[in-house]
């Protein structure tokens, strides 16, 4: 089969400015099936969830799948899966059933397909109960389990405890996630898989059809397995790697903060594998915006695979921020070598207070473009005996930005200087206790009074008053 599967993700896909992400490549290799032959069960959801799309989605997916093996098996679209090779169908609603024996004939197993219709709960645990008990008679093939589903299960015994005892039995088990009406269950579908599920987890790229990602799982499905595997991984300049983690197959070494290379001497050539690497990258470019997590990925083997990798993007978000009182300007100057003092003139400043400075950061949150907003800190110290005793208050406007749309605008550094000797001792060497109250409004609006508007015409038989009142 070669490498019958390639991922790549990055979660959280939403950050801050200078936010990290984790990032996943992953990818499954299987043996030839010609010389190494499977039985295999397809499990498919039909539950009420699955209605309409989803079903349909499934079932094309499905058909597709078992065109390639038959193609792979027998050396054409013959109608049979050859070289000793089997597939049986369940599905499952409130229920499960076996619509199939393990057969070889494509047309049986494609009526078996079309013949199902949704509706009903999602029985997980009695669909992987059945599978294993269709796959347990087998002898001498290679096991394997594919389960097509939205992953959400509404009914029936613990599907994780189900899944683990069919994988105890011997069987590879993959999840394809179809979302249906509720959505998908990423978590539960990794919960099942085999491992590592970055690679057992298979999710189709949004609005690619099921039997073009079949068709793309089989491409490689002659080959036997991938040895002498190197992938290079550069990331986007605006992202900066910070630790890469031991993969779980072969090595990993970082190039450099841009590039990592990693190498697998051999995966799946005698039985089905999966391989992931995980690193960590950080978001340096300080600009917002959907950004691509990759600027390139190359992939080769000894065997010639041509495996695409998917460009997972992250959506960064970068608050505007308003510093509205510099900090002081510093004076320099230069003490000659051997020189016991020296005298300075530092210039003028203003006296403040005395006392110790406070500096406070405030985030305003959905600030509209083009519109300014009045800022006021209230700042106030609680006494040992519970009183509260204001300390100062201090109101800006902070300018308006203009930015696409609303956004948080973070306003640093505002200064307050504390008196010291408050309740009448000294406090510099005790713990005070403050709060700050910060109120904000916009400035700027697009009210207009009704003196300003245009005066239309008043009727007759409504008084003025009464019809400037509705």
């Amino acid at each position: 089969m070669g490498i019958t599967f390639a991922n790549k993700t990055a979660n959280p896909s939403q950050i801050d400015c200078d936010g990290s992400t984790k990032v996943t490549v992953a990818i499954l290799a299987a043996p030839d099936i010609q010389t190494n032959p499977a039985d295999i069960v397809l499990i498919l959801d039909r539950s009420a969830s699955m209605t309409g799309a989803p079903l349909s989605n499934i079932q094309a997916g499905a058909k597709q799948f078992i065109a390639a093996i038959s193609t792979a098996t027998d050396g054409a679209s013959s109608g049979t899966i050859g070289a000793g090779s089997q597939i049986g169908i369940v599905s499952f609603s409130d229920t499960a059933v076996t619509n199939t024996q393990l057969i070889t004939s494509v047309s049986t197993l494609d009526a078996a397909i079309d013949g199902l219709t949704a509706g009903g709960a999602s029985n997980h645990a009695d669909a992987f109960s059945k599978a294993a008990q269709l796959l347990e008679p087998a002898q001498g093939n290679r096991k394997l389990a594919f389960l097509f589903s939205d992953g959400n299960n509404t009914t029936g015994n613990n599907p994780t405890t189900a899944a683990a005892a069919l994988k105890n039995a011997g069987v590879t088990l993959y999840c394809v996630g179809i979302a249906g009406a509720n959505g998908l269950n990423t978590g539960a579908l990794e919960s099942w898989a085999s491992t590592p599920a970055a690679s057992y987890v298979m999710i189709p790229p949004t609005g690619t059809p099921l039997e073009e990602f079949f068709s793309n799982l089989a491409a490689d499905i002659t080959k036997p397995g991938a040895t002498n595997v190197v992938i290079n991984e550069t990331i986007n300049p605006a992202f900066t790697i910070t630790s890469l983690l031991p993969p779980d197959k072969g090595s990993a070494n970082m190039i450099d903060t841009h590039t990592i290379q990693w190498t697998i001497p051999s995966l799946g050539v005698n039985e089905s594998e999966g391989a992931a690497l995980q690193f960590y990258v950080q978001h340096t470019a300080g600009t917002p915006g959907v950004k691509a997590v990759n600027q390139s990925i190359t992939y080769s083997d000894a065997e010639g695979s041509l495996v695409p990798f998917p460009n997972p993007t992250v959506t960064v978000t970068c608050d505007t921020v308003v510093t509205p009182e510099p900090c002081p300007v510093p004076y320099p100057f230069t003490i000659a070598g051997c020189a016991d003092s020296i005298q300075i003139d530092a210039g003028t400043v203003a006296l403040e207070s005395q006392g110790r400075i406070v500096q406070i950061s405030v985030t305003l949150q959905n600030v509209c473009p083009d519109k300014r907003v009045a800022l006021a800190l209230i700042l106030s110290e609680v006494t040992a005996s519970g009183d509260t005793v204001p300390c100062g208050m201090k109101a800006l406007v902070v300018p308006a930005h203009s930015q696409a749309g609303c956004q948080d605008v973070t306003v640093n550094c505002i200064k307050f200087v504390l008196p010291e000797n408050l309740d009448g001792a000294s406090s510099m060497c005790s713990p005070r206790n403050l709060q700050v109250q910060a109120i904000a409004n916009y400035i700027d609006t697009d009210f207009a009074c009704c003196d300003s508007a245009s005066t239309q015409a008043v009727p007759p038989d409504c008084p003025p008053c009464a019809c400037s009142a509705t």
